[in-house]
């Protein structure tokens, strides 16, 4: 695949010394692992290849391959999530933890817990003490992959209206081309998104590095609202 394809991918991760599985976008494989997540979607993940959003490991490898060809390999945790790093386990009061938590009763051992605008795991809470780790879950584990690529994004508006959904996880925006130049209409909802305004900027961003358009217009369109029979 070249930089910049975008691309649909269907994917398992598992633990590759203990074989339980991490992550999957299928469905069934969720529930044949017993993993199965009634409030999440399971479908492809949309990726673009080359630009940084995966681990490096999984990034080579796509480098090579091709559409609708299944793949397995490991990845060592050097090309993957690094390994752990015994300098990000710290100790710290049990009243500088009570203090960076929302909810204290929902505090238990193997919580992720947020302190100093790190992200760690709580690993132990006794005499006044805590431990939190802050490497990443995956540090130090040996991953595998079997994934297909299931689509390549071919059609220049569709491949605006994914980069849209890869940054917003919105699918009703409308998209129009006149030469280079984009139109890209709004839905009337996204008003409320207090995310967009700093959304619209890296999106134009990723439109010009990966698509070459030109001018982008951001157009939104509020239709009269229409009066009930009883109103």
């Amino acid at each position: 695949m070249d930089n910049g394809a975008i691309i649909h991918i269907d994917y398992d991760l598992y633990n590759a010394d203990s074989g339980d599985i991490i992550e999957t976008t299928r469905e069934e494989v969720a529930k044949e692992h017993e993993v199965f997540d009634e409030q999440r979607t399971y479908e492809p993940m949309i990726t673009v290849i080359g630009d940084g959003r995966l681990i490096g490991g999984f990034e080579a490898h796509l480098a090579d391959a091709e559409a609708e060809t299944e793949y397995t390999f490991d990845i060592e945790p050097t090309d993957a999530y690094g390994e752990r790093d015994a300098s990000l386990v710290e100790t710290i009061s049990q009243n500088v933890l009570l203090r960076s938590v929302r909810d204290p009763n929902m505090l238990g051992i193997g919580a992720p817990v947020e302190i100093g605008g790190r992200q760690g795991v709580l690993q132990m809470l006794r005499a006044g003490r805590a431990r939190v780790d802050y490497n990443h879950p995956l540090a130090g584990v040996k991953l595998r992959y079997t994934y297909t690529i299931v689509k390549v994004v071919e059609d220049r508006s569709e491949r605006v209206a994914t980069l849209l959904q890869m940054n917003t996880g919105r699918s009703d925006f409308e998209v129009e081309f006149d030469g280079d130049d984009v139109t890209i209409t709004l839905p009337d909802s996204i008003a409320y998104d207090q995310n967009w305004a700093y959304a619209k900027f890296s999106l134009v961003r990723s439109l010009r590095e990966h698509l070459e358009v030109g001018t982008v217009v951001f157009r939104e369109v509020h239709e009269p609202r229409v009066a009930s029979e009883e109103e």
